[in-house]
């Protein structure tokens, strides 16, 4: 059995962890726009944001044919 998503399910991921780091986004900036914003929320949204991100990529990469130099 191979265990390797496909392109498809890679896509459909990739386009899930997009939304999510954007939707962390707005929420960091509606917190930080609060009269008194909660810097430890800010703080753990933003490294859920970092890990998102490096998800991201780690998809991208996987997407991203290798190319022979």
């Amino acid at each position: 059995m191979n265990d390797v998503p496909t392109e498809d399910v890679l896509r459909t991921r990739l386009a899930e962890l997009r939304q999510d780091h954007a939707d962390l986004d707005q929420a960091i900036q509606a917190i930080a726009l609060s009269p008194l914003p909660d810097m430890m929320l800010i703080g753990r949204l933003k490294r859920k944001k970092l890990a998102l991100k490096d998800e991201i990529a780690r998809i991208e990469d996987m997407l991203t044919p290798d190319i022979p130099a």
